[in-house]
């Protein structure tokens, strides 16, 4: 039985969140176990945080949406949004999903001062000098397929660049472009905020 392991990554841009398919995957940024695998996704176009894991039950915990976990997003978006905007984003916004209309849950949604000091990206956003752009943070519960990039749409402010920043209390922060961490169970769990009670139910789900 392979020892239980966990890896934080700095998902570059055009890279899949998968091992298979070419060379644009997740085996261009080490050689991982053949067991781990990504929890959750990111999009090829969007960079950022991805945790690494052959350990099912955080990976059955993260996603399960009871648990309602953050996870901030740096977007830079083009325009410039203005309060309302904000509001529009926090109290939800409908947006489009397989099976039909969705209504987002609430979220928290800041204009940031200063651009986040993220590396250039490879290769660069295509600016427009006509058309301003901002960077705002979003704070989501859920994870539908592309909802931050489909939100600022639906609001009126098309995502240029997005990167995912932190799950909890998980972050990003230090890490280069494509950099790989190891870390240790009770590290990890104690970031994510894995919730005891959760544990002691699994504990039990297992023996039965």
């Amino acid at each position: 039985m392979q020892a239980i392991r966990y890896f934080v990554i700095y998902k570059p841009f055009g890279i899949l969140s998968q091992f298979s398919g070419g060379e644009d995957t997740l085996k261009s940024l080490g050689d991982f176990p053949s067991d781990v695998y990504p929890i959750g996704r990111l999009d090829k176009d969007s960079e950022g945080l991805l945790i690494l894991t052959n350990d099912k039950t955080l990976n059955h915990y993260l996603l399960n949406p009871k648990f309602h976990h953050q996870r901030t997003y740096f977007a830079q978006v083009e325009g410039i949004p203005e309060p309302e905007d904000l509001k529009k984003l926090e109290s939800g916004v409908d947006i489009s999903i397989e099976t039909g209309t969705y209504r987002t849950k609430k979220a928290i949604a800041l204009k940031l001062a200063h651009p986040p000091a993220f590396p250039e990206r490879n290769p660069p956003i295509r600016y427009r000098k006509s058309v301003p752009d901002t960077w705002i943070s979003l704070t989501l519960i859920e994870g539908k397929n592309r909802q931050v990039r489909k939100m600022t749409a639906a609001v009126g402010f098309p995502t240029l660049r997005l990167v995912r920043w932190s799950v909890e209390n998980l972050t990003i922060e230090g890490f280069l472009v494509g950099e790989v961490r190891e870390m240790e169970k009770d590290e990890i769990y104690r970031l994510l905020r894995v919730q005891k009670i959760f544990l002691k139910q699994e504990g039990k789900r297992n023996k039965s």
